[in-house]
């Protein structure tokens, strides 16, 4: 920490007590105080500090949760303790066996029970050292499991730090997936074409073993901890019972869940069970049953473990829920990136909680596969209690006359084709103004990487479509100031600036266009190879597949997809628009490398905020003249730019004699002039 101000050590010291205070009132308590974004705010100005000084960041400090490269694969790591898995319970008779074995081992019925959910997710070990969350694995086979701890720091209720100082604290936990944010991901992967998870455990388990931990931070995942397994502190009292150990981990700031119940017989343990069996459908997350302890640890050490199982405790399993019904037709829908789902349209039926009208079918394979034809009687089921989902067909009770389902050839929303890409199970509509892909469709079109238009935001392209004036791309070239004052936020300088913004988005290169369109599997890199290859939008309209494979860089997918959105009627329709209102459409001549350029052949890395160019601006320009940008300092960089605030890759930049620009330095060895290029 030597070189950094007192102040500047104080004030970070500061930030992360107050930043670990609202994630754990947030995270934990599910008892926010401050706004997002005053958390927002206070998070920046931890990472502009931890910027500026480097040296100050600590392993634990709340900006360290997500970063590092995609690892290779997982370590293995040895439990101190195993982590045993529960002998099984499905009725009540078997609960009550259970209890007498129980009484037989002790000798007696002075015990009690603490009866908790049974979170249907993914078992873990957290280890704690001096207080400093150290490590977390899975459980594994029990004895072994695997080293997630870089993605376990992504998740915000598992605290990096406990409130309390602690010598050695290995616990154990649940780690879950919402039933919203499971909703959401699958309707993302389907959207996207990819496979659906079966439940949110499948979920949890597929986030956690994401080898980049930035995946998993997208994932929302969480986490219930519910029990010890190594603890060593010499200044403290052990806890004597479960009751006490799940208070102990509370006081802690490790999150627990607080419906639990201490039962003094089996009789209540029942009740309690019988409760939770019928109210589990109101939870945000989901169980699959409950779980039953001996509330003494002592006894729990009396009554010891089997090889796999623990003999002071068992898991009751709640029976599964089916319903017969039937299917009164099969219907699709239209997704925001193009992609056409079958629904099955149910005789209306109660299923774990609630009328169950429509249950989804993924795509076309899975119809086939299950057999599922409009007319059948089949049994449905709530995958993980969320998505109502057909698992089989009782093709003994086929009526005559049940109808079999093709998907449709043009698209419902927009009348466009209908394509199935090769290797891919989803269906999706090629129309570029298709109305169930417009919103996103306009955003992804004015964003950085694309048009870059200031001020075209979620908010105001919801705004333009919702008010009709914008029903395609090409339609914001026509807007003008007065349209716009009519909308809400909109006054006339705000007007004017976006129209600017817009117009001044028909300069922007060919390349930015091409990704624009939004083609599938066609990036940033993908369009600036076609745009660099073709030279001109029509050429590229009309190239065909065998032109566009023959490029070292564009693969099967690509080619495939491009041919397909170019021979779309109303996707050409679109571009001869945008070229009618004057955009950019062919491709200036360049630098090459080994031409003229003083940056031809040349790589650099780009560090800190720029104040003439945006980073977008100045990656351009290099690769303009020939020179390539790169992420990392590494001994083959040729020059690291530096603008304000930079990163710690100035320092790699020193100790490997990297040559160092500032912005003008780069500027004059670029051949650009202070008045512009």
């Amino acid at each position: 920490m030597s070189g950094a101000p007192e102040e500047v050590r104080r004030k970070i010291a500061s930030l992360r007590r107050e930043i670990e205070r609202h994630d754990y009132l947030y995270y934990v308590l599910d008892a926010p105080v401050i706004s997002d974004a005053e958390y927002d705010r206070l998070m920046a100005e931890l990472q502009r500090l931890e910027r500026q000084y480097p040296s100050l960041i600590t392993p634990d400090s709340p900006t360290q949760r997500v970063g590092g490269k995609p690892r290779e694969g997982f370590a293995t790591v040895r439990h101190a303790e195993p982590m045993l898995s529960l002998a099984n319970a499905f009725g009540e008779e078997e609960l009550r066996e259970f209890d007498h074995r129980v009484r037989n081992a002790l000798g007696s019925n002075a015990y009690e029970y603490v009866v908790e959910l049974k979170i249907d997710g993914l078992a873990v070990a957290l280890t704690y050292q001096d207080g400093l969350f150290v490590r977390g694995a899975t459980r594994g086979d029990g004895e072994t499991g695997e080293d997630i701890t870089a993605n376990l720091k992504t998740v915000r209720s598992i605290p990096l730090r406990l409130r309390e100082p602690v010598h050695l604290l290995e616990v154990r936990g649940e780690m879950y997936m919402p039933k919203e944010a499971f909703l959401k991901l699958n309707r993302q992967r389907e959207e996207r074409g990819e496979a659906t998870f079966a439940n949110p455990r499948n979920a949890a388990a597929g986030s956690l073993r994401q080898l980049d931990p930035g995946i998993t931070a997208q994932r929302h995942l969480n986490i219930f901890v519910y029990g010890i397994g190594v603890l060593e502190d010499p200044v403290r009292p052990s806890p004597a019972t479960h009751q006490e150990v799940l208070r102990f981990l509370q006081r802690l700031g490790l999150r627990i869940n607080e419906h639990y119940q201490v039962c003094r017989n089996m009789d209540e343990v029942i009740s309690y069970c019988r409760i939770w069996e019928e109210k589990k459908a109101e939870l945000p997350y989901t169980i699959d049953g409950m779980v039953i302890k001996v509330n003494s640890l002592a006894q729990q050490s009396t009554l010891g473990a089997t090889m796999k199982s623990p003999r002071w405790a068992i898991a009751y399993k709640f029976p599964a829920e089916e319903a017969e019904t039937v299917v009164r037709d099969i219907v699709v829908s239209v997704g925001r990136t193009g992609v056409i789902t079958p629904t099955a349209v149910l005789e209306p039926v109660f299923l774990a909680g609630s009328t169950v009208s429509r249950a989804t079918l993924h795509n076309e394979d899975i119809i086939r596969e299950k057999d599922v034809r409009i007319g059948d009687r089949v049994i449905v089921h709530k995958a993980g209690d969320v998505i109502p989902e057909i698992v089989k067909v009782l093709k003994e009770k086929r009526p005559p006359g049940t109808r079999q389902f093709s998907m449709p050839a043009k698209c419902p929303a927009c009348g466009a084709d209908v394509v199935r890409a090769t290797g891919e199970s989803a269906y999706r509509c090629t129309g570029a103004s298709c109305p169930a892909q417009l919103l996103e469709g306009l955003i992804h079109f004015a964003s950085r990487g694309a048009m870059d238009i200031t001020g075209l935001g979620p908010a105001v392209v919801r705004q333009l479509v919702e008010s009709g004036l914008v029903k395609d791309v090409a339609d914001l070239y026509r807007l003008n100031p007065e349209q716009l004052t009519g909308l809400e936020r909109f006054a006339a300088k705000s007007a004017r600036n976006l129209v600017e913004a817009i117009q001044a988005s028909k300069k922007r290169p060919l390349h930015r266009l091409i990704y624009a369109l939004g083609i599938r599997h066609v990036g940033e890199r993908a369009a600036r190879i076609l745009a660099e290859r073709f030279g001109d939008i029509h050429r590229i309209m009309n190239a065909t597949y065998e032109e566009l494979i023959a490029i070292p860089e564009v693969g099967h997918k690509i080619a495939e997809s491009v041919v397909n959105f170019m021979r779309e009627r109303q996707n050409r329709e679109l571009i001869r628009r945008l070229v009618e209102h004057g955009l950019n459409v062919t491709v200036e001549a360049v630098a090459r490398p080994g031409g003229d350029s003083a940056l031809a052949g040349k790589t650099f890395v780009l560090t800190g905020t720029l104040s003439a160019l945006k980073r977008d601006e100045a990656k351009e320009l290099i690769e303009k003249r020939g020179g390539k940008v790169v992420s990392s300092v590494s001994k083959h960089t040729d020059y690291v730019v530096v603008g304000e605030n930079p990163g710690s890759k100035l320092e790699k930049a020193a100790k490997l004699g990297v040559p160092v620009l500032d912005e003008k330095e780069f500027l004059k060895l670029a051949g650009v002039k202070e008045d512009g290029d």
